[in-house]
């Protein structure tokens, strides 16, 4: 397989899954997956205040708290996004019976999650990170941590979790923070018992000896990890794959999945390699961006993706977690949301899509908060009466859903002789327009079955309607929606231009 770095994010998914229904039933079996993450639990602290003057004390500023917030970091905070995307994680780790590891295990089991293959140990100290911000820019990070091994002790006792939840298990991931929890060979026989019972691993890497982790489905390294590891900088497609390779010789992985900031990522393996380029979206906050990357790939994977949709798949829903502030989570919704985002340079045949499927999408987009517009149509052969139509319809709204007439449909409503264009030809171009999200077919006379089931925020249709004639404006209406009538371009219609063609062929 060749380098595919010069498509769009939305290219790759569209030659990674055959179907946006194929992602979406992916994102639905995330409730069938189960996923064991062993590694180092973190509780975030975010204090954010104000700076109004310098302290007598001292030359430094004085942080005046307003709002506190507290979030599971490290290995919690993939545990939180698994759940958040409707997955089962369970957790084995080592915390300490202090305030922040009672703090995490209080946030574990408010979100359902069995903590049973969590010890406690009185001796060892739970890491937690204090951020303090003034007008969202950080000012001061305080770290408490304690960098140990397990003891032998607690070390069986956190193998014999480990056996005991793996059967369970779809997927195995390893999140390694370097605070210990992995230290000492444990990384290494955790994927050992791994791949005795023909579990796939997935390990976010920490320090320069990969070596540790030989033997693993996958690593996930950043671009300055993935340098590190192999000892130089890696920048463009070329190097970041000569590196990934370098390790999978080495230590006997069967890819690597390489974050890259704004370059988005790739995923490499000994014959293959794939460059996904990060969704467009301002940046708040990349805290946590790499826990969201595994916790979704690994649910992709247990989903049966094949590892280039998965990470088409984990790009999405790193672009939605860096648009919130601190250690966050996507949600299920957020991401089918995120996979279906207009797009000016890429839109694609899967924009067309069933009824199912559309619904699912608009329900998705109207939870993060985006408002739906639909518009219905023949669109036999597109003018600028279409185009302006089109356009007047996505500005009253965040999304916009076209209705398209199927070939049997149009036939009944304009004649034998039409369409002229076959509803595949005719979705394919208005899918390839910026303004239209999604093209839906349909074999009624009227879209009325459409709006029912979409509920859209606003229904347009040209001004040669009135609103009491237009179809499902009642509906609308009755729902708190808008129904809005777009003014028409004189003398643009499909019948007009077809009268045209044949008048000019026969003159000729």
């Amino acid at each position: 397989m060749s380098d595919l770095s010069g498509k769009t994010a939305q290219q790759e998914l569209t030659a990674a899954a055959r179907s946006p229904a194929d992602l979406l039933t992916a994102i639905d079996r995330f409730r069938e997956a189960t996923v064991l993450v062993v590694g180092d639990f973190i509780l975030d602290r975010f204090v954010r205040g104000v700076i109004e003057r310098i302290s007598p004390e001292a030359p430094i500023p004085v942080l005046h708290g307003r709002d506190e917030t507290l979030t599971l970091g490290g290995a919690g905070n993939v545990i939180s996004n698994i759940v958040s995307l409707g997955g089962t994680a369970v957790p084995i780790a080592a915390i300490g019976n202090d305030a922040a590891g009672r703090t995490i295990l209080a946030a574990l089991e408010n979100q359902g999650v069995d903590v049973s293959g969590i010890l406690t140990d009185p001796s060892r100290m739970t890491s937690s990170k204090s951020r303090f911000s003034a007008l969202n820019q950080q000012v001061l990070r305080f770290d408490e941590e304690e960098i140990r091994p397990l003891s032998g002790d607690h070390r069986q006792a956190i193998i014999e979790r480990f056996r005991k939840h793996l059967s369970r298990a779809d997927i195995v991931v390893l999140s390694d923070y370097g605070k210990g929890m992995l230290l000492d060979g444990v990384a290494a026989e955790l994927i050992g018992l791994c791949t005795e019972a023909g579990k796939r691993v997935i390990v976010d890497p920490k320090g320069h000896d990969y070596s540790r982790y030989a033997g693993a489905t996958v690593v996930s390294p950043n671009r300055k990890e993935l340098g590190e590891a192999v000892g130089r900088p890696v920048a463009d497609d070329e190097q970041v794959v000569r590196a990934a390779r370098q390790l999978i010789d080495a230590h006997g992985f069967e890819f690597v999945l390489a974050t890259r900031s704004e370059k988005g990522m790739s995923v490499i393996g000994k014959e293959d390699a794939r460059h996904i380029p990060t969704q467009a979206r301002e940046v708040f906050d990349v805290s946590g961006a790499g826990d969201t990357v595994v916790a979704s790939f690994a649910l992709s994977l247990a989903a049966g993706l094949d590892r280039q949709a998965a990470a088409a798949i984990a790009n999405a829903a790193a672009g939605v977690v860096v648009g919130k502030r601190g250690t966050a989570r996507v949600s299920s919704e957020e991401l089918m949301a995120a996979l279906f985002r207009s797009d000016a340079t890429s839109h694609s045949e899967r924009s067309v899509v069933d009824l199912d499927t559309a619904e699912q999408i608009a329900t998705a987009w109207r939870r993060e908060g985006l408002s739906v517009a639909f518009t219905n149509g023949c669109f036999d052969i597109l003018h600028t009466g279409h185009v302006s139509l089109i356009q007047q319809a996505r500005a009253t709204a965040d999304r916009l859903i076209l209705g398209l007439n199927s070939d049997a449909s149009v036939r009944r409503l304009k004649g034998e002789s039409r369409p002229v264009n076959t509803a595949r030809d005719r979705a394919f171009i208005l899918s390839a327009l910026a303004a239209v999200d999604l093209v839906v077919v349909f074999d009624e006379d009227t879209p009325l079955t459409l709006i029912e089931r979409l509920r859209p925020d606003v229904l347009v249709k040209g001004a040669d309607y009135t609103v009491e004639t237009v179809v499902g404006a009642d509906i609308v209406r009755a729902y708190g929606g808008r129904v809005v009538l777009a003014r028409l371009v004189d003398g643009k219609s499909t019948t007009g231009l077809i009268g045209k063609i044949s008048s000019s062929n026969g003159s000729n």
